[in-house]
């Protein structure tokens, strides 16, 4: 509950460098999750929304707390907050994971970054939640992912939902860690593909190994279930110096919430969760 205190205060602080802010009821309350224990790369991704998040939040006239400790994620405590973020995770206890689904079961709303789709059995995030993975994400396991984290060009598929109605036709994204899936979300006809990563990008990675480049394919990156208010974005990975070519350990080399395009992607992905009445439109096929 630590981190949590301390983002509340935070957030007074932005709210009260104006008075007249301070006078207006927030547009709705988000409540972001996060572990930020082992990758130093989603670790600085999480740094970096601890950050950007409450700026967003004072700028935007929404409240913005975040906590580490997922035994928050119950009924109790969901029941205060209109948007749920993944930033790094998921939940791993049962009465966790039934907590979340009847939250979205029940008109609730959700934002997930990179991690937080990640499922690979065997490894310390088993695929052991069917109905996260297959049924509210759709994509299944993780299967691959492109290295070294680099920008790729973005292509998006549906400019009318209003997460993307600001957008480009295409734009560069900030450095990332790109995931391939079990699933082809083509197939899934609940899941709406909102960016997917254009060919102008092959070959996209480094490596050094050979099938961390990736030559060719269809590769979604931000989507929606029609049946939930929910938003997956695999951005959330940046570039570390991991080898310490650079002096110091783990220096962060690239940020992700950098991008005016893509910090708008975001921005308006998370009013548009957290505005009870606005539905998304139907897909233009």
């Amino acid at each position: 509950m630590a981190a949590l205190k301390v983002l509340r205060i935070a957030a007074l602080i932005y709210c009260c460098s104006g008075l007249s802010a301070c006078t207006r009821k927030p547009a709705f309350r988000v409540i972001a999750f996060f572990t930020a224990k082992e990758d130093q790369a989603h670790i600085s991704f999480v740094r970096e929304a601890e950050r950007w998040f409450p700026e967003m939040a004072a700028k935007y006239k929404f409240t913005y707390d975040a906590t580490s400790d997922w035994r928050n994620l119950n009924a109790e405590f969901l029941a205060a907050y209109h948007v749920v973020v993944f930033l790094d995770t998921r939940p791993e206890e049962p009465a966790q994971r039934a907590a979340f689904q009847t939250y979205m079961d029940h008109g609730g709303a959700w934002m997930g970054f990179h991690f937080a789709g990640f499922a690979l059995t065997p490894s310390a995030y088993p695929a052991n939640w069917d109905w996260y993975h297959n049924t509210f994400l759709g994509s299944g396991s993780y299967v691959s992912n492109t290295w070294r984290p680099t920008s790729a060009m973005l292509r998006v598929e549906d400019r009318n939902h209003p997460a993307t109605h600001n957008l480009p036709e295409t734009f560069k994204s900030s450095p990332n860690e790109w995931y391939r899936w079990e699933n082809d979300l083509r197939q899934n006809p609940d899941i709406h593909i909102l960016l997917s990563i254009d060919s102008s990008s092959f070959p996209l990675g480094t490596g050094p190994k050979v099938h961390e480049i990736w030559h060719s394919g269809y590769y979604p990156v931000v989507w929606t279930n029609k049946n939930y208010k929910m938003l997956y974005l695999n951005m959330g990975h940046n570039d570390m110096d991991y080898e310490h070519k650079y002096g110091a350990t783990n220096q962060t080399l690239s940020y992700t919430l950098n991008n005016t395009i893509q910090d708008q992607l975001i921005i308006d992905g998370l009013l548009w969760l957290g505005d009870r009445e606005k539905k998304a439109p139907r897909a233009v096929r």
